[in-house]
C-alpha cells in the first residue's frame, strides 16, 4: 500500500505546530496502525530526521496510551478498539490519512502526537479508590451477596481504560463519561459505599478544576469509546452527585 500521511508535528508545548506530509510505501494490510508509524519512523531515522513521537505501551488494547485522532475520529474508523488494534486493512491503497493528537485544553500537547493526560490521574486520586482494609482477617469477597446485574454493570464500568477518546470526541471536551465510569465502578458495589458521598463530590470537583467541559448530551463519547462505556453511567453519576449534594 502507498499512503500519504499528514501528521501533526509539534516540538513542544510552546511550539505552534503544523501538519507535515509524508509519503510511505510497502505497508501491508495486516499491519497495525502503530506498526505503520514504526515503519515511517525507521525511515525518518535512516534519513537523520526526528521521528514522530507517539504514546504506546501494551499494544493489546488495555492501557489506552495509544490514543490518536485519525481522519477526524478518535482511534480511527473502526469501532470498539483503541488505535493499537486498528489495522491498515481499514484503509485503501493511495489513501491520505490525517493523524493528530487528542485535542483538549486539559490534554496539552507535549510533543507531536503525545499529550499530557495526567488530569485523569488526578481525578482518580481525588476519589477513585476504596478504604476497605484488604489485609489480615478480611471477609472473603464471595461471601458478600451482590445482585448479578449490579456486578455486571460495575464490571462493564471498570473496563474503561482511561484513553480519553470521550474527551477528544466531545465538542465541549467533557470527561464525564470517564469520571462516571470510575464512580459507577464503586457505586454499585458494597465495598465502594463507605466513601460514596465524598468520592463523587471530590472527583467531579477535580474534573471541573482540570478544565474539562460539561456534557453535551450528544452521545458521541459512547460511540467513540473503545470499550463501549454506556451513557447510563453518566446518569448514575448525576444521581450520586445529587444525593451527595443533598447530604451536604
Amino acid at each position: 500500500m502507498k499512503l500519504t500521511l499528514k501528521i501533526w508535528r509539534q516540538k513542544n508545548a510552546q511550539d505552534k505546530g503544523q501538519l507535515v506530509d509524508y509519503k510511505i510505501d510497502g505497508i501491508e494490510p495486516d499491519m497495525s496502525f502503530l506498526e505503520m508509524i514504526d515503519v515511517l519512523n525507521e525511515q525518518l531515522n535512516n534519513k537523520g530526521e526526528d521521528p514522530v513521537a507517539f504514546d504506546h505501551d501494551c499494544r493489546e488494547g488495555i492501557c489506552g496510551m495509544c490514543s490518536l485522532f485519525i481522519n477526524g475520529e478518535a482511534h480511527g474508523p473502526d469501532r470498539g478498539i483503541p488505535t493499537c488494534q486498528l489495522h491498515m486493512r481499514m484503509f485503501k491503497d493511495g489513501d491520505t490519512i490525517f493523524i493528530e493528537p487528542f485535542r483538549a485544553a486539559a490534554f496539552p500537547v507535549i510533543k507531536d502526537l503525545v499529550v499530557d493526560r495526567s488530569a485523569f490521574d488526578r481525578i482518580q486520586h481525588a476519589g477513585g479508590f476504596i478504604s476497605v482494609n484488604t489485609s489480615g482477617n478480611t471477609i472473603d469477597a464471595n461471601t458478600i451477596p451482590i445482585n448479578k446485574k449490579d456486578a455486571d454493570d460495575a464490571f462493564d464500568a471498570a473496563t474503561c481504560i482511561g484513553c480519553g477518546a470521550c474527551v477528544a470526541t466531545c465538542k465541549n471536551s467533557s470527561a464525564m463519561l470517564f469520571v462516571a465510569a470510575k464512580v459507577s465502578q464503586f457505586a454499585l458495589l458494597p465495598q465502594g459505599k463507605i466513601e460514596a458521598t465524598d468520592r463523587v463530590l471530590s472527583m467531579i470537583n477535580q474534573m471541573d478544576h482540570e478544565g474539562f467541559g460539561n456534557c453535551t448530551n450528544t452521545g458521541a463519547c459512547e460511540v467513540e469509546c473503545p470499550k463501549g462505556i454506556s451513557l447510563e453511567n453518566i446518569a448514575r453519576m448525576n444521581r450520586e452527585y445529587l444525593s451527595a449534594s443533598m447530604k451536604g
